[in-house]
């Protein structure tokens, strides 16, 4: 009796077989990680979509309720910041960025307030420990001195909300946010370029600080909007001591005449 020829490799032992157990292999490698991470959480989308509510305005995200919040901010500590300038101003510049920072954060408070009502977000009453400090400050301050100090401040506050109105801009979907934000960029831009007119921003000083002091992530989302009372109008704060305040100044370089 002859012997049998050996018996040939099929299914996944024969060479075809190898071929394509080793392709579906190289893909499940490929595959698993994208799918895999899409059910993950704590990923950029996560988040958003976990910090998002809906209004009939468009969905409202953290991020932009933040931004609601510091419009109101700054026109809390700018405007009589600006008031101060056109009476401890010791130049017609000086004085003029003041009654812009009045007119625009007047203009600003007003469109703020009634967004805010649409949208069912409370707002602050009172400015920040920061902005309370800034205006010690610059209560403090007199003559060519204040001039410095106001420039400084105010040209270091604007340039780090500038950056914010314009990622508030670009990505929100919210309609009522955006007009917002159209508004303040508007806005800011105005006083950033009457505050540089003034003569006195140390652009080397400011190069630094906004260095040294880029903006954060968000590291926690304000409330979801909810029935609010009218917080009223702007109402000034006459700067006084403040001794908690340990920021420092706007700018890092001594003032002129110190």
């Amino acid at each position: 009796m002859r012997p049998r020829p050996p018996i040939q490799g099929r299914g996944i032992f024969s060479g075809t077989g190898l071929i394509i157990t080793g392709l579906a292999a190289t893909l499940a490698a490929l595959v698993f990680p994208i799918w895999s991470y899409a059910d993950r959480s704590g990923t950029g989308v996560d988040v958003l979509n976990a910090q998002t509510v809906s209004t009939q305005y468009g969905p409202l995200s953290a991020l932009d309720r933040e931004f609601v919040t510091k419009v109101r901010l700054a026109g809390l500590w700018e405007l009589p910041a600006g008031q101060q300038a056109q009476t401890k101003g010791t130049t017609e510049a000086v004085r003029t960025a003041g009654r812009h920072l009045v007119e625009g954060h007047t203009f600003l408070d007003e469109r703020v307030r009634t967004v805010a009502s649409q949208l069912g977000l409370a707002l602050p009453n009172e400015p920040n420990e920061q902005q309370q400090g800034w205006l010690s400050e610059l209560g403090a301050a007199q003559g060519e001195q204040y001039d410095w100090k106001f420039a400084n401040i105010l040209r270091l506050a604007h340039g780090r909300v500038f950056s914010v109105v314009a990622q508030v801009r670009a990505s929100t979907r919210n309609s009522l946010v955006r007009e917002l934000a159209d508004d303040a960029n508007t806005t800011v831009l105005d006083h950033i370029k009457i505050l540089e007119a003034t003569g006195f921003v140390d652009f080397d000083a400011l190069a630094r600080d906004m260095a040294a002091d880029s903006t954060p992530p968000i590291t926690r989302s304000p409330g979801p909007p909810g029935p609010t009372a009218d917080p009223g109008e702007v109402v000034p704060v006459a700067p006084s001591p403040y001794p908690t305040y340990t920021l420092p100044p706007a700018a890092a370089s001594p003032p002129p005449g110190s």
